[in-house]
């Protein structure tokens, strides 16, 4: 196997997790945000100004499972008391928003569970992909992901826990990971066209932050990352997303030989040593490899 362009040796630092958790996208709204009537200004491209605030408020509650205070619902969505109560009674009526045990706190509900669940069933790239995910899982004991891209995130829309050790990553189902320093992003920024890989710097270049020693975050270091990806046909993640776990990602094509998907690895830096990390690259090309194979017919 090619030897790493970085020589970090495999460590054994206690860590938690190969994808932190992503800050979510902020909701372009124009007009005055205190505005109790938005109707009368203009409405943004795709929907009014209550539904886009409606939407903030729902992307909001899901980072807080436990519920969070209006107070800082309306703090964090830059909203109004006014309007934010009002956009959470019509929440609450359709059933996508209910009480938290905390007093006066909100929490999603598990409508919005099944509405994620039948969108992603609607996805034929998990009935493809399924099986030899679920294969490299039992031969491999590791904690298998697939993901496609999103505008500048990758999207985890399978996940299939680690059954060896008791190590398990915090990622999740719906979670954003942010492309420069997790596996499967970097799968989509290397097979991406040049040019909008430097304007994905150029744009999030203030969210660019080392988040372990190993986090590359200078832009001609990680053109040469991406060329080096292009080369051997898959991307590590050398816990540069969090201290303890290491990722194996490979590209998958479409018919169009485009990358819309890709698969990974996270393997325990502390299981990890050169020969079974030749194995897994291998065996995470493979699955790959086949998965592109019956998307292209």
């Amino acid at each position: 196997m090619k030897q790493n362009k970085k020589s970090n040796p495999v460590r054994s630092n206690t860590g938690t997790n190969e994808n932190q958790d992503a800050v979510p996208i902020p909701f372009q709204i124009q007009g005055d945000p205190d505005s109790e009537d938005m109707t009368s200004k203009a409405e943004a491209p795709f929907g009014t100004q209550s539904l886009l605030r409606g939407l903030q408020i729902m992307e909001m509650l899901s980072n807080f499972p436990n519920g969070c205070p209006l107070a800082k619902l309306v703090e964090l969505c830059d909203m109004n008391k006014s309007t934010a109560h009002r956009l959470l009674q019509g929440l609450q009526s359709a059933g996508y928003v209910t009480n938290a045990p905390t007093p006066g706190s909100y929490r999603l509900t598990t409508k919005c569970v099944a509405v994620g669940k039948k969108a992603l069933d609607s996805l034929n790239i998990i009935h493809v992909a399924a099986h030899h995910l679920e294969a490299l899982n039992i031969e491999t004991g590791e904690t298998v992901n697939l993901s496609f891209r999103e505008g500048d995130h990758a999207i985890l829309i399978y996940k299939l826990e680690s059954t060896i050790g008791m190590i398990r990553t915090r990622a999740y189902i719906g979670q954003h990971l942010p492309m420069y320093c997790s596996g499967m992003g970097k799968i989509f920024l290397a097979y991406d066209h040049p040019t909008h890989v430097a304007r994905y710097w150029q744009e999030h270049k203030n969210h660019i932050v080392p988040l372990t020693p190993s986090t590359i975050t200078n832009e001609t270091a990680m053109q040469e990352e991406l060329a080096t990806i292009r080369q051997d046909g898959y991307a590590l993640d050398r816990e540069e997303n969090g201290l303890g776990m290491w990722c194996i990602a490979a590209p998958i094509f479409n018919f169009q030989h485009q990358v819309e998907y890709a698969v990974s690895l996270a393997v325990s830096t502390a299981s990890l040593n050169q020969s079974n990390l030749t194995k897994l690259i291998e065996r995470v090309c493979q699955t790959a490899a086949q998965i592109s194979q019956e998307l292209a017919g």
